[in-house]
């Protein structure tokens, strides 16, 4: 009998670990898929942008051919954020989409036909809402990174948690925010 105590106590512990590590692997997991599907939903509304952006720039075209700066920074700014494929690269394009777009609506300004031209303001309205979603998207991602950031960091799952492969993962950030502070100005 006494040699049956400690060793119910050994097995306790041990199932108690094995509890604690499955629960909290399986939590990694969930915030780690969390992450991807939000890191999803920002590629999603970057392309649904990068797409409106060959409509606005040939609306804009016709009343300003002569602005072909804009129009090649701009149509850089779509590459450059179609190509990216990480959280940094995407901060950096964002920088430079903000940019390019406010110069292309700074051009539009100057030209009232196009202003009240209906596929114009169809394609603001569209640009507007786009914007809404990748400014939700952004939240939401940065949120789960930040949830799972915090779970692998905290004692004792730091101890395990790079061992069965979680990292921690890049926050959306941009280089700089004085560009997106203001978002660009579409209502006219």
């Amino acid at each position: 009998m006494e040699i049956l105590i400690p060793i119910l106590i050994v097995v306790a512990l041990v199932v108690i670990v094995g509890i604690y590590l499955w629960a909290t692997y399986n939590s990694l997991v969930t915030l780690g898929v969390r992450v991807d599907e939000a890191w999803s939903d920002i590629t999603v509304q970057l392309k649904r942008r990068a797409d409106l952006i060959p409509n606005l720039i040939e609306s804009v075209k016709g009343y300003a051919a002569h602005e072909k700066g804009v129009f090649e920074a701009v149509t850089r700014a779509r590459a450059e954020t179609l190509s990216a494929s990480t959280p940094a690269q995407a901060g950096e394009a964002e920088n430079h989409m903000q940019s390019a777009l406010k110069s292309i609506f700074a051009v539009a300004e100057a030209y009232p036909q196009l202003q009240a031209s209906q596929n114009f303001l169809q394609l603001q309205s569209e640009l507007v809402d786009t914007e809404d979603k990748i400014q939700a998207s952004r939240r939401f991602y940065n949120g789960g990174v930040r949830e799972l950031n915090t779970k692998v960091k905290i004692f004792p799952n730091n101890l395990f948690a790079r061992g069965l492969g979680f990292t921690q993962r890049d926050f959306f950030e941009v280089s700089e925010p004085a560009a997106i502070a203001e978002p660009p100005r579409v209502q006219f």
